[in-house]
């Protein structure tokens, strides 16, 4: 296939032609030619979009589905596509199936059931068996079969010695090890964050010390073992300057931070909506102001969408009973362009592969194209009819959000979004 972009805007700081408005020329899924006004004959598409950029290909950390399992929340097919209109190439899977992904065999179902797609899945493999906390998983094997990390999505390790072993383990083949930030002594049965709001509202809190006292215990942990260790979704001030610490002592640690607990606080708790029922809990202003200024110094390496669909059944249910989570995928690059510019939103969309061991795009003549198509220009209120996703548990329904997304290029592959 062949296809021209007219007059597109690139945002790429590995480009030459970063901040550029160019013609691209794609032949057969690989960028052919990219100049001023090309002229091109027997193209099969030219692509003409209304304030047209491009970027290297989006990345999401941690994104959930629901298959095998949990099918009425999310299928494989489905969640790729939902991706691809949502303007990202390449995804991290979580584990949280059932059964959990946590051998080998699960591993390669996954990227069969992928294959092809336009959307690329890089599998995390669950770091226990079940994810029950017990016992380390086959995670050499998972690594073997493309694993490219391993955590018991949204489950804290309980017993130090687990992750300490997981540490040492990893380091054979360069593993990274996920530990989710919370102690469940602690966060108890807990709902919201724990503060004014949740004593005003009657629901049971789960206090920042819960998530500050896990990483530390980890850092302490890392520190001593040696690896690499990710702590996804951090929440709190507290956290922020705690990675920050470690990062001066010359730790391997990375963190993220999910999208929602960047836009809105606990207050928004009000209306008792369970799509705001979130893990880690949405927070204070002021451990937003601290997340914010994590993430443009560096202390804090990505952002992630934290897509995790849930069908109506266990979201449209009393407070108390409805599951956490929130989609996050469709909304991704609209939230971000409400606090960061053009290209930090960009970096922060594009920039956390490394840490995964996977290679980063770039566009220049003679690679594979992988692209991610948006204008930046325009607002707009954000509603189910722009969630391509099964399941439309969405914190930022009615929220204002900027810009568009027009779709991707991934190799052959085109996928515009309506």
């Amino acid at each position: 296939m062949k296809l021209l972009l007219r007059s597109a805007k690139i945002i790429d700081p590995n480009s030459p032609h970063h901040h550029k408005k160019m013609d691209l020329f794609i032949k057969d899924g690989r960028i052919e030619k990219i100049g001023t006004s090309l002229k091109i004959s027997e193209v099969d598409k030219e692509i003409k979009l209304k304030d047209l950029h491009v970027s290297s290909g989006w990345f999401d950390s941690s994104v959930s589905f629901g298959e095998p399992g949990f099918e009425e929340r999310e299928t494989i097919s489905n969640g790729l596509k939902a991706a691809a209109k949502s303007g990202f190439t390449h995804i991290a899977l979580n584990p949280n199936t059932n059964p959990v992904v946590d051998d080998n065999g699960a591993i390669t179902s996954i990227l069969s059931k992928a294959k092809n797609n336009a959307v690329k899945v890089a599998p995390i493999g669950s770091l226990t068996k079940g994810s029950e906390g017990v016992d380390l998983a086959e995670l050499y094997d998972m690594h073997q079969g493309g694993a490219i990390a391993f955590g018991d999505h949204k489950k804290s390790i309980a017993h130090p010695n687990l992750l300490k072993l997981a540490l040492q383990y990893a380091q054979n083949f360069d593993g990274l090890v996920l530990s989710f930030p919370q102690d469940n002594k602690i966060a108890g049965k807990g709902l919201v964050n724990e503060e004014v709001s949740s004593t005003f509202l009657g629901l049971k809190g789960i206090p920042a010390l819960a998530e500050e006292l896990q990483i530390i215990r980890d850092l302490y942990i890392l520190e001593y073992t040696g690896g690499k260790l990710h702590i996804p979704t951090i929440s709190t001030e507290k956290s922020v300057r705690l990675i920050k610490e470690a990062k001066k002592k010359g730790l391997n640690v990375s963190c993220s931070v999910a999208i929602h607990n960047l836009l809105f606080t606990d207050d928004l708790l009000k209306e008792f909506d369970t799509n705001t029922k979130v893990l880690p809990p949405l927070r204070t202003k002021k451990d937003i102001k601290a997340l914010i200024k994590g993430l443009k110094e560096g202390t804090i390496d990505m952002v992630t969408s934290d897509h995790s669909p849930i069908d109506i059944e266990h979201k449209k249910v009393e407070f108390e009973y409805a599951l956490f989570g929130s989609i996050g995928l469709e909304s991704a690059f609209g939230a971000l362009l409400q606090l960061f510019t053009l290209d930090e939103t960009i970096g922060f969309l594009t920039g956390s592969r490394k840490r995964f061991g996977l290679k980063m795009p770039v566009i220049k003549e003679g690679k594979r194209a992988n692209l991610s198509m948006f204008s930046p220009e325009g607002t707009y209120t954000f509603t189910t009819e722009n969630i391509h996703s099964s399941s439309k548990n969405s914190v930022f329904l009615d929220s204002k959000l900027c810009g568009k997304v027009y779709g991707i290029i991934s190799g052959k592959n085109l996928i515009v979004s309506e």
